[in-house]
């Protein structure tokens, strides 16, 4: 008859058995199946709800970008583009960088940042050709992640006249186009009405490329 395994020796097995088991169930399993589930009930949304154009991977409606003219001196700052609605300030990396998400973590009494946002509000009333008190705030200062692709439905519309004029559209059209990219609050009471700018430009780039 076989000596039966110390009371450490079984523990330790147990112990082994049960990592084994958990490691098989909540790493493998459990992923698969919550994943074939996201594949097969909202495929977009797993796959990160990228936004496609003539067949090409532009971006993701969950993550803003920059719409802005290559500058030649790869060292020399981009330049918005005015054809293109623009989107928040980012604070994250040189802007919407997923790999340096975050804020500027600055206070409203920090001189740098009162400096930057008088500054801001300037440029963006000289390049959208409107009086500096009407620039709305979220179009001086960026958003906790810096990933943020939302802007306001004012400030949407504070652009319409700029991309309209550098299109050769009819300002109507453009307006018309922000307006049927306007969402609701969250469940009709959470946040603020909002606008994609990814989205926005997309349905730009699709009624004229």
């Amino acid at each position: 008859m076989a000596k039966p395994l110390p009371a450490m020796v079984r523990l330790h097995l147990t112990g082994l058995r049960l990592l084994l088991v958990f490691t098989v169930v909540c790493g493998i399993v459990y992923p698969l199946v919550i994943t074939g589930i996201g594949e097969l009930l909202l495929p977009g949304q797993a796959n990160g709800s990228q936004v496609t154009l003539n067949g090409r991977t532009v971006g993701s409606s969950l993550i803003g970008q920059t719409f802005s003219l290559r500058p030649i001196d790869p060292k020399a700052p981009s330049v918005p583009d005015a054809r293109w609605f623009q989107p928040r300030p980012s604070a994250a990396g040189t802007g919407y960088d997923t790999t340096a998400s975050g804020g500027s973590n600055l206070g409203p009494d920090d001189l740098g940042l009162t400096r930057t946002v008088k500054a801001r509000r300037l440029a963006i009333a000289l390049f959208d050709g409107v009086s500096p008190a009407s620039v709305p705030p979220d179009a001086l200062t960026s958003s906790g992640s810096g990933l943020d692709p939302d802007i306001s439905p004012a400030y949407a519309y504070e652009q319409v006249n700029r991309v309209a004029r550098r299109r050769g559209l009819a300002p109507s059209v453009v307006r018309a186009l922000v307006s049927d990219h306007v969402q609701g609050r969250v469940l009709g009471f959470l946040g603020q009405q909002r606008v994609n700018v990814v989205t926005l430009n997309l349905a730009l780039a699709r009624l004229q490329p």
